[in-house]
């Protein structure tokens, strides 16, 4: 991975994401949050349906598009953490890296867990 886009994934929460519509097969452009933990680069909602994650499930090829502190659209896949436990771990550590997740009571983890998207991106 390039060292530029690596920096700015560390500092970089806002980005956009251009997905395939399941249904539709067009282009759907939305901003959404990225977190980089651990050297992971994750999306996650709080509980709910997501469009954008409905569409990465049926079609995980996308394109991840950094806009602060550099430009750049990057070719990604999408992988959907479904297993429970897997979920529970990655929460958790999300959970503990970040600032905007920090103080929560840990059954916020457990809610997540039970009912949060959750993707694990691969850049390249």
């Amino acid at each position: 991975m390039d060292d530029r886009i690596r920096d700015a994934l560390s500092v970089d929460m806002t980005i956009d994401i251009t997905t395939t519509g399941r249904k539709t097969g067009e282009a759907r452009r939305i901003e959404i949050w990225s977190h980089y933990v651990d050297g992971v680069v994750l999306l996650a909602a709080s509980p709910g349906r997501r469009s954008w994650y409905a569409n990465l499930v049926a079609n995980p090829q996308f394109t991840y598009h950094l806009k602060q502190t550099i430009q750049a659209d990057v070719a990604a896949t999408a992988r959907a953490i479904t297993e429970e436990g897997e979920r529970r771990r990655v929460l958790t550590r999300l959970k503990e890296a970040s600032p905007f997740r920090q103080g929560q009571p840990m059954e916020d983890v457990e809610e997540w867990v039970r009912g949060s998207c959750l993707i694990e991106v691969t850049l390249g």
